[in-house]
């Protein structure tokens, strides 16, 4: 059990029969007694809520357990990881796995996050690299799209791109956000 006081940004807690992690901690400090306004993330739904709770509030701290895993392939609906540890299969829809499928690039070693041995969800690295496989060619002085220009990459993701990146080309992409960081090797 921690305390309201004891919230902090990552703390994963038990709340109305579900997982939330907070997202955002901001202490408020009254005349007699002490705040903790919260905003949370549902884990297992992805949507965030703002609470407010008393420095004695007490919650149940969630420990989930994270396992290396790495991605082998897709057949059908089901995307397939193989535990690091007991190279057991685990197949996953694509439901259960949501955006991280956009990412997903066969070999790749990710976290697998449970609790109380039901699957919470996939941990994605910052940035993966992706191979480009289809793009317009870039014209130098087209400022009209700000410089860039849409490309397919080799897991189906579509986003914008600088005009230096040809088809072949591999690029660093942020899963956080979506969006293109650098130019990793360029197709000769």
């Amino acid at each position: 059990m921690i305390g309201g006081s004891e919230l902090r940004k990552g703390v994963v807690i038990e709340l109305n029969d579900k997982l939330y992690q907070v997202v955002e901690y901001q202490h408020i400090k009254m005349k007699r007694t002490a705040l903790a306004k919260v905003k949370l993330r549902d884990i297992v739904g992805g949507h965030t809520i703002e609470q407010s709770f008393q420095s004695g509030d007490k919650f149940v701290r969630a420990r989930l357990d994270y396992r290396p895993v790495q991605y082998i392939y897709q057949d059908g609906g089901l995307y397939y990881f193989m535990d690091q540890e007991t190279f057991e299969q685990l197949p996953l829809g694509a439901d259960a796995l949501g955006d991280t499928v956009d990412y997903l690039k066969e070999g790749i070693t990710l976290e697998m996050s449970s609790y109380k041995e039901k699957f919470i969800g996939i941990e994605l690295p910052i940035t993966v690299e992706l191979e480009v496989t289809k793009t317009e060619p870039g014209f130098r002085g087209d400022t009209a799209n700000a410089g860039t220009k849409p490309a397919t990459l080799e897991t189906g993701l579509s986003i914008l791109v600088p005009l230096f990146v040809n088809e072949g080309d591999v690029i660093k992409v942020d899963t956080r956000t979506g969006s293109y960081l650098e130019r990793v090797n360029v197709q000769p």
